[in-house]
């Protein structure tokens, strides 16, 4: 009894932090901006690991028709108080290469970490020391879906955002045709999963890549670089940040084209 008291007060600690995080005032207006140049109105936009549905709702002011995908059931309850308009798809699913069912871990004391990166997991406590104290201490059995699925029931996104713990490759794998732009996180110390990333997409077509560092709501680079060049920049380290995203536009996007 003790102990399940001890891990709610942990847990509801996680969440104020993961409250004031993503909901502090300003940070919506820094999102819309970041992503205004992926999103026109009326277009469907994926979000793939929605946590508290900070980009959604970016997503959604934008014009786009959101479909995101959160299986937790304690952050889905709270994305729905957050991000009230109707018209966003939320679906208590993860997603992955196929479909079914998979065990995720959650870290109660960190509730927007979860992960179905089963040797990640282990991992990366001991290669990113802003995990050294996380603990995987929930297990859910949750049902998976894939990005195709998802494209065959909405429509084609003109913007993917994915961010779901070292599992970001896996889920690109259940893409199987380019799509306009996309992101997915990266974490210092499991670089690899990126290195895939960039891979799979280099065997659908042709795309650019740009970084945001951590929470920030700005591209790293003036130019967006080549495969060839991102691939280095992931070997030599990616500069030691502890965590981003990186971002893949396909060479024809208007964004860079217009900067041409």
């Amino acid at each position: 009894m003790q102990r399940m008291a001890l891990q709610r007060l942990r847990s509801a600690g996680g969440l104020a932090r993961s409250l004031f995080i993503y909901w502090r005032p300003g940070r919506q207006r820094g999102l819309q901006r970041l992503y205004q140049p992926f999103i026109q109105p009326g277009t469907v936009a994926f979000d793939i690991g929605a946590h508290l549905g900070d980009r959604s709702a970016a997503f959604h002011a934008l014009g786009a028709k959101v479909v995101a995908l959160e299986p937790q059931p304690d952050l889905a309850k709270w994305f729905k108080r957050l991000v009230k308009p109707p018209t966003i798809t939320l679906l208590p699913m993860a997603a992955g290469p196929e479909e079914g069912f998979a065990e995720i871990a959650i870290s109660p004391s960190n509730p927007t970490l979860a992960t179905l990166a089963t040797e990640w997991r282990e991992q990366i406590g001991e290669r990113n020391a802003g995990f050294s104290q996380v603990r995987w201490e929930q297990r859910l059995q949750v049902p998976v879906t894939t990005l195709d699925t998802l494209i065959d029931d909405y429509g084609e996104p003109s913007f993917i955002k994915i961010d779901v713990e070292g599992f970001e490759a896996e889920v690109l794998a259940g893409l199987s045709c380019p799509v306009a732009a996309l992101s997915v996180e990266f974490l210092g110390g499991t670089l690899e999963v990126s290195h895939a990333c960039v891979s799979h997409l280099s065997r659908l077509g042709e795309y650019r890549y740009n970084v945001v560092v951590g929470e920030q709501r700005h591209f790293r680079w003036a130019e967006w670089q080549t495969p060839q060049a991102v691939s280095e920049w992931l070997s030599a380290g990616a500069e030691g940040l502890p965590s981003g995203d990186l971002y893949a536009c396909r060479s024809d996007h208007p964004l860079l084209l217009s900067s041409l």
